[in-house]
C-alpha cells in the first residue's frame, strides 16, 4: 500500500525545490542589476505576485480537489487537450534542464575542495570527472525514488532542515554586520545609469527563478494524505522562502557596497561569509550549497517524474508512462526523465557548455503554465475574493512574460514544437477517436510556423 505525504513532507518538498542553488548567488545577481530602492520595489512586486499565485493554487485545491495533476490538469480542464499537453511538456522539459543544472552545480561546488591553479578536476562541473560523478548521483537518486516517493520525500525533509543551518548562520552574521550608511549609498542606483523602473524589471527573472518550484505540492497532490494540506504547504513554503530571500538580499547590500557586491564571484554568499567570519566562511557556504542543491535535485526528480506519469494517466502523454512499480513510484516516467538528464550531461561534456541559453529558455517555458493557473481560477471563480486572486495572478503572469522579453518566449517555441509529435503519438496510444478542435489545429499550425524563425534565430 502506498504511503501518503503529510503536511511537513509536502512543505519540505516545495521549500527544497525553491531553495536550491540560486539563493547562494542571489546577493551578486541582484546587486549587479538593481539599487536598494529597486530591490525593495522588485521584492514588493514579487512578494505580492508569488503570494497571489500561491493563493490561486490553494483556492483551486479547495474548489477542484478532484484535479490531482496540478498545473497540468488546470490547463487541460480550462483550455483543452493541446494547451494541457503544452503545459505538461513545457513544465517537464524545464524540470529536466533544472535537474541537469543542479548536477553540474554540485560538482562545480565540489571543485572548491579538489581543484587548484595547477589541477582542474571538477572545474565548472563540465569535466569528464564531473560528468561521471553527476551520473553516479543521478542513478543513485533514481534508485531512491524507485523505492517510493514517500521514502525520497522523508530524506528530502532531513536535507531541507540541513540546508537551513548555513542560511540561518549567514542571516544572523549579516544582521550583525549590517550598516545603514552602506545600504543607503547611491540608493536609487545612479551609478548603474538605468532608471529605477528598468532596474526593477531586470530583477524579475532572477526573482522568478528562485521561486520556481512553488507548484511542488500541487504537482504531487495525488500523493497527499489530506488534499487541504496541498494549499497549506504551498503557502507556508512561499512565506518561508520569501523571508529567506528578502533577508539574504537586503542584508547583503548593507554589509558591502553594491558595486563591490556586484563584482563578487559566485556563489557570492561565500565571499560575504569570508568577510564576516574569516577563511572558514567559504567552506561553510560551499558545503551548504552542496547539501542545498542535492536536496533541491531530489525534490525536482520527484516532480519531474510525476508530470509525464500524471499526463499519461490523463491521456496526454503516451500510455507507457502511466506505469508504476510495486512501491507506487512512477517507474516508466522516471526512466524517461533520467535518461533525458543523462543525455544532456553527455552533451555538456562533449560541448564543454554551461548551456545558459537553454536554461533561460527553460525558465521561460514555465511562465505560461504559471499564467494558466491564474487564468483557470478566473474562469471558474464564483466568489469576489477568488476573482481578485485570479486577476492578480494573471497580471503577475503577464508581467513576467513582459519582463522576460518576447524574444525568449519565441525561442521557447523551439522546444514546444517537437512535443507536438509526442502529443499526436499519445493520442494514438490511447486510441482517442475524436478529432481535435479547430482552434487546436490552428494552434499546432502557429507553433510549427513560429518554430522556423525561432530555430534560425537560435542557430544564429
Amino acid at each position: 500500500m502506498e504511503k501518503k505525504l503529510g503536511l511537513s513532507a509536502l512543505t519540505a518538498l516545495v521549500l527544497s525545490s525553491m531553495l536550491g542553488a540560486g539563493v547562494f548567488s542571489l546577493p551578486q545577481n541582484m546587486a549587479e542589476v538593481a539599487s536598494p530602492a529597486a530591490l525593495l520595489i522588485g521584492w514588493g512586486i514579487t512578494g505580492v505576485g508569488i503570494l497571489l499565485l500561491a493563493f490561486a493554487m490553494l483556492i483551486l485545491t479547495r474548489i477542484r480537489p478532484d484535479l490531482d495533476g496540478g498545473i497540468f490538469t488546470y490547463a487541460r480542464e480550462g483550455f483543452g487537450e493541446l494547451i494541457g499537453f503544452c503545459s505538461a511538456w513545457g513544465y517537464w522539459l524545464c524540470a529536466v534542464i533544472a535537474n541537469v543544472s543542479y548536477l553540474v552545480i554540485v560538482f562545480s561546488a565540489l571543485s572548491f575542495f579538489t581543484d587548484s591553479p595547477e589541477l582542474r578536476f571538477f572545474g565548472d562541473g563540465n569535466t569528464w570527472q564531473s560528468i561521471v560523478g553527476a551520473s553516479v548521483l543521478l542513478w543513485l537518486v533514481h534508485w531512491l525514488v524507485l523505492r517510493g516517493v514517500q521514502t525520497a520525500a522523508s530524506i528530502n525533509l532531513v536535507a531541507t532542515l540541513a540546508k537551513l543551518v548555513p542560511l540561518g548562520l549567514f542571516i544572523v552574521l549579516a544582521f550583525i554586520a549590517f550598516r545603514l550608511d552602506v545600504f543607503s549609498m547611491d540608493f536609487t542606483g545612479i551609478a548603474l545609469g538605468v532608471p529605477v523602473w528598468e532596474q526593477v524589471k531586470n530583477t524579475m527573472l532572477i526573482t522568478l527563478w528562485v521561486f520556481i518550484g512553488v507548484e511542488g505540492a500541487v504537482v504531487v497532490s495525488a500523493r497527499a494524505r489530506n488534499k487541504r494540506d496541498v494549499g497549506r504547504a504551498t503557502l507556508l513554503a512561499v512565506l518561508a522562502a520569501l523571508s529567506v530571500y528578502l533577508m539574504v538580499t537586503l542584508l547583503s547590500i548593507g554589509v558591502v557596497a553594491r558595486p563591490e557586491l556586484a563584482g563578487m564571484r559566485n556563489p557570492s554568499m561565500a565571499g560575504l561569509m569570508v568577510k564576516m567570519m574569516g577563511s572558514w566562511g567559504d567552506v561553510v557556504i560551499a558545503a551548504g550549497l552542496i547539501v542545498s542543491v542535492c536536496g533541491a535535485y531530489l525534490s525536482w526528480t520527484i516532480m519531474a517524474a510525476e508530470v509525464p506519469f500524471l499526463a499519461a494517466t490523463h491521456k496526454a502523454f503516451p500510455r507507457l508512462f502511466a506505469r508504476q512499480n510495486k512501491n507506487s513510484a512512477p517507474s516508466a516516467s522516471l526512466w524517461l526523465t533520467n535518461i533525458s538528464v543523462q543525455v544532456c550531461l553527455v552533451l555538456i561534456w562533449l560541448t564543454g557548455s554551461d548551456y545558459n541559453t537553454l536554461l533561460t529558455i527553460a525558465s521561460e517555458m514555465i511562465l505560461v503554465p504559471y499564467f494558466l493557473v491564474g487564468a483557470y481560477l478566473l474562469k471558474i471563480a464564483t466568489r469576489p475574493a477568488h476573482y481578485v486572486v485570479g486577476v492578480g495572478a494573471c497580471i503577475y503572469g503577464l508581467w513576467l512574460l513582459y519582463a522576460s522579453g518576447p524574444m525568449h518566449l519565441l525561442l521557447s517555441v523551439v522546444l514546444y514544437a517537437p512535443g507536438l509529435l509526442v502529443f499526436i503519438y499519445a493520442r494514438r496510444t490511447h486510441q482517442l477517436g475524436h478529432a481535435l478542435k479547430r482552434r487546436e489545429m490552428a494552434l499546432i499550425g502557429m507553433l510549427l510556423i513560429a518554430a522556423v524563425p525561432a530555430t534560425w534565430m537560435l542557430m544564429g
